[in-house]
């Protein structure tokens, strides 16, 4: 994505997080920023036009603020030299601080409607039926691994042909880069609010071996580009 293109959709993405407190703005404005994942997912094409998104641990909706920042910004003439961004996506957003999911639609649903549903609840006791996609960015390592396991199996029994699954995960593997991205992660996690929590990780290898064995496609993506971390994006596709 072109520096001047991403400048700008970050301004499209963020700006509705101004009317939520500056806090909550200079947030989504600095994960959006530097955070490789976001411009990604489009540079990608991974989702299509009008699926159904639902965001397990959503935090303040960062992820519906992109992509539908991206939407505005194409039908207003803006986006030029790059793949253009899926139209008519819907989300559905958990999160289990529900704080941050008020927040996301005080932002989001003023300029979006009913396109975006953000609430407060355990990803583990979701409905995740009626959704064409799942994601789950940086929060499958907080629960146990047995957990993981159940949420794995719930999310390949709800997603049908074609359905897709996409996740980011640091590989245990990683050495020094992934001591780092713990460490950093934990930071984050505290300025949030959250407790420092014990997490259960997995070496990048059986990730991938875990989604496999339910029937996805997997491919593994480095998501660390402009970071020192060993963090992985798992595009996974039922064939």
């Amino acid at each position: 994505m072109q520096a001047k293109l991403k400048r700008k959709l970050l301004d499209f993405a963020t700006e509705p997080y101004r009317s939520t407190g500056n806090f909550n703005y200079r947030w989504a404005r600095g994960k959006l920023k530097h955070d490789p994942i976001f411009a990604a997912l489009i540079k990608r094409s991974l989702l299509t036009d009008g699926a159904r998104i639902l965001d397990l641990g959503c935090g303040r909706g960062l992820l519906a603020a992109w992509l539908l920042g991206a939407e505005r910004l194409a039908a207003q003439g803006h986006w030029r030299g790059s793949a253009a961004p899926p139209k008519g996506l819907l989300f559905r957003g958990i999160e289990l601080m529900e704080r941050e999911a008020v927040c996301g639609n005080r932002a989001l649903q003023p300029l979006h409607g009913e396109r975006v549903q953000l609430s407060g609840g355990d990803m583990r006791e979701a409905d995740l039926n009626d959704t064409d996609v799942i994601a789950i960015l940086d929060v499958l390592h907080y629960i146990p691994y047995a957990e993981q396991n159940r949420m794995l199996d719930k999310i390949r029994a709800a997603l049908g042909t074609g359905g897709l699954f996409v996740t980011r995960v640091g590989n245990a593997g990683g050495g020094l880069r992934f001591a780092l991205s713990q460490l950093v992660d934990s930071c984050m996690s505290f300025a949030q609010g959250h407790r420092l929590p014990r997490m259960w990780c997995r070496p990048l290898g059986e990730w991938v071996a875990e989604l496999e064995a339910r029937g996805f496609e997997v491919q593994a993506i480095p998501m660390s580009a402009g970071t020192p971390f060993a963090n992985f994006m798992l595009v996974a596709r039922v064939a």
